[in-house]
């Protein structure tokens, strides 16, 4: 939890200041409609990898298997697709990386160890 705490307060930092060194290097218009188009992209491959995820959930289900992988790629599809939407080049390159197929598979262990740590501990719930 404090390393959430902390990123919540190092993240904007960090963007406030790759805007001003962006400002500084290419001017505020260009900034601005580079922020402005890798939102668009983010929609668009966010809504690209969403459709493939749940085609491969389908496919999974339909043979009688647990759709595992692709609930994690579809975690991994979402954090993503929010990240292309918030404003900022630090987000926007993790958002990137989420939603590339390739390098979401660098991820997908840690985001199933994390998962799988919280049924251990008991610290995952659900109502009814």
């Amino acid at each position: 939890m404090k390393w959430l705490i902390g990123m919540l307060i190092v993240m904007p930092a960090l963007e406030i200041v790759l805007f001003i060194l962006s400002d500084k290097l290419i001017g505020i218009w260009p900034t601005v409609a580079f922020i402005m188009l890798t939102g668009m992209m983010g929609v668009w491959l966010a809504k690209r990898q969403g459709l493939a995820v749940v085609e491969k959930a389908k496919r999974e289900i339909f043979y009688g298997r647990l759709p595992s992988g692709a609930m994690l790629d579809g975690i991994c599809v979402f954090i993503g697709g929010v990240l292309l939407l918030m404003p900022g080049f630090l987000t926007d390159a993790v958002g990137v990386f989420l939603l590339l197929p390739a390098t979401r598979s660098f991820v997908k262990p840690y985001v199933a160890r994390w998962l799988k740590s919280f049924f251990e501990t008991k610290t995952f719930f659900f109502y009814r």
